[in-house]
């Protein structure tokens, strides 16, 4: 009942212009399911469903904070699209500038979710595949795979933090970072909610 409401009241808010969209599509979908063009009907739908994802991710980008640690948001750099029924909604946000930049992206039905939570949940299969440069980790109570990339020709080291949520994963990428910035960073994310509104 929470994510009808959730998902109407993010309808309502995607504004006039979608809205028209929205209801051209519904009405293509209606009018050629009744012809019998299920071919057609099915393009609408899919065509509904990905104005729905872009209208989420819009309300996503809203939840996102504006700053990780000392980096400001490039609004202007925001990457969203919703590919309906086959991938779903991706988010992608970036923060800074050259040479240290951090970015969040966030994909609803990513194909890596199944690998990440093998690794995560069965520890033989975890055990085998992480090196010194990878750890499990816990960040708002999800858990997650942190891994160190060390750049020899410059000596710094960027991190990307992968947190998979059901069937979404958020991944944090923080160049020229330590461990303990990017899981503060990864905390000020509003992980349950982003993971409520993208399913």
């Amino acid at each position: 009942m929470k994510k009808i409401t959730l998902t109407i009241m993010v309808l309502i808010a995607a504004g006039a212009a979608w809205a028209q969209d929205f209801d051209k599509n519904l009405a293509s979908a209606r009018s050629t399911y009744s012809a019998g063009d299920l071919q057609d009907a099915r393009f609408a739908m899919e065509q509904m469903l990905r104005d729905l994802d872009i209208a989420i991710g819009k309300e996503i980008l809203k939840l996102l904070p504006t700053k990780i640690g000392s980096l400001a948001v490039n609004e202007k750099e925001d990457n969203l699209s919703g590919t309906g029924a086959y991938a779903g909604l991706y988010v992608n946000r970036h923060y800074g500038a050259d040479p240290k930049r951090a970015s969040i992206e966030i994909i609803n039905n990513s194909p890596l979710i199944n690998s990440l939570n093998a690794i995560l949940n069965m520890p033989v299969i975890g055990g085998m595949m992480q090196d010194e440069n990878q750890k499990t980790v816990k960040i708002q109570g999800y858990k997650s795979i942190l891994n160190k990339q060390v750049i020899a020709e410059t000596g710094k080291t960027n991190y990307e933090l992968q947190i998979p949520m059901n069937n979404t994963l958020v991944t944090l990428r923080i160049d020229d970072t330590t461990e303990g910035e990017i899981t503060a960073a990864a905390n000020t994310i509003p992980l349950a909610k982003i993971v409520q509104m993208a399913q």
